[in-house]
């Protein structure tokens, strides 16, 4: 029995060991640097989701219309709600993604001869699950970030129609993030604040196919340049490929999942995913499913590649600070 009690007590130990302390706080200081330095790209990319009447032939003369209506700041409208979810949100992915990759190697030690899947496989499967984590806790926080840097800019889409009648999101003002949410369970319901978590499920399989391909290119380099650490410039391209090809795959759900975290639509909100999809393309044509593709592109591209050098940085230097070694 005491073995069992010292068993648990030392998963309890690594659970919440300074090394997964270390990798959360090091994802969550390269993810808000890293949207921040190109938060106007994310503007341009959730004003193209939501507004179905904005027709700029790309990113640059979008960014250029919104300075034009709204001045400078306007590309930087909900930054500060942006940093503190982005923060929140890294944190709770990197932090269960280190644990779960701690408690996977801790399983092939324990059975060495039990088959295992790949390890592509195996790394696809973690970032899935810490993605799935992260989206069931922080969802709430993405749905009133998304209210806040859509509050005051001036949208070209109709809010009100005789088919949708008037969206109570549109009259609500919010002075952060907390205000936005205790507002919204207060007009909309509780529900509400979980808007897009279908969507944002699937989504978890971005970041996994991301990471999957982030850590199989990672270790390949290291073993062809024969180096326990690459270069920041490798990093950045490796992060670069990565994001890439996720984004591509999963673009789709990332419309709608904007669209439902707005709230403008009640007949988008009471649809299923599968039905949100079919409205979209009938609506707006199957464009619309790649509507401000490039702006997240680049946006999606740049931040994560820079996220990845900073992670890989922070950590390391942190752990080379207090001579710990990096699991």
């Amino acid at each position: 029995m005491m073995d069992g009690l010292s068993e648990k007590a030392a998963g309890l130990r690594s659970l919440f060991s300074y090394s997964n302390l270390v990798h959360a706080i090091s994802g969550a200081t390269g993810s808000v640097i890293a949207i921040s330095v190109f938060y106007p790209l994310d503007t341009v990319r959730t004003r193209l989701q939501v507004d179905d009447h904005r027709c700029a032939k790309n990113t640059f003369h979008v960014l250029r219309e919104i300075i034009q209506e709204e001045g400078f700041l306007g590309l930087y409208r909900g930054w500060q709600s942006m940093a503190v979810t982005t923060f929140l949100s890294s944190f709770v992915y990197f932090y269960t993604y280190a644990c779960l990759q701690y408690f996977s190697a801790v399983g092939v030690q324990a059975f060495p001869t039990h088959p295992l899947p790949s390890t592509m496989t195996l790394d696809l499967l973690i970032a899935f699950m810490a993605g799935v984590v992260n989206v069931l806790v922080t969802t709430p926080l993405w749905v009133a970030n998304t209210r806040l840097k859509l509050q005051g800019a001036k949208l070209h889409t109709a809010h009100y129609n005789k088919k949708d009648g008037p969206n109570k999101s549109q009259y609500c003002r919010y002075k952060g993030i907390v205000d936005c949410i205790l507002k919204i369970i207060r007009s909309e319901g509780v529900k509400k604040l979980w808007g897009g978590t279908v969507a944002s499920l699937l989504l978890a399989t971005n970041p996994a196919i991301q990471f999957m391909i982030y850590e199989a290119l990672k270790r390949y380099f290291k073993r062809f340049f024969n180096v326990a650490e690459l270069s920041g410039l490798m990093y950045f391209i490796l992060g670069a490929i990565a994001k890439a090809s996720a984004t591509v795959i999963t673009y789709p759900l990332q419309v709608v999942q904007s669209r439902l975290r707005a709230g403008y639509a009640k007949v988008e909100s009471s649809q299923t995913l599968r039905q949100n999809i079919i409205h979209l393309v009938k609506k707006n044509g199957l464009g619309a499913l790649y509507k401000g593709m490039e702006a997240k592109l680049l946006q999606t591209i740049l931040t994560a590649a820079l996220m990845f050098v900073i992670y890989e940085k922070v950590a390391a230097l942190i752990f080379r600070l207090m001579g710990i070694a990096s699991k």
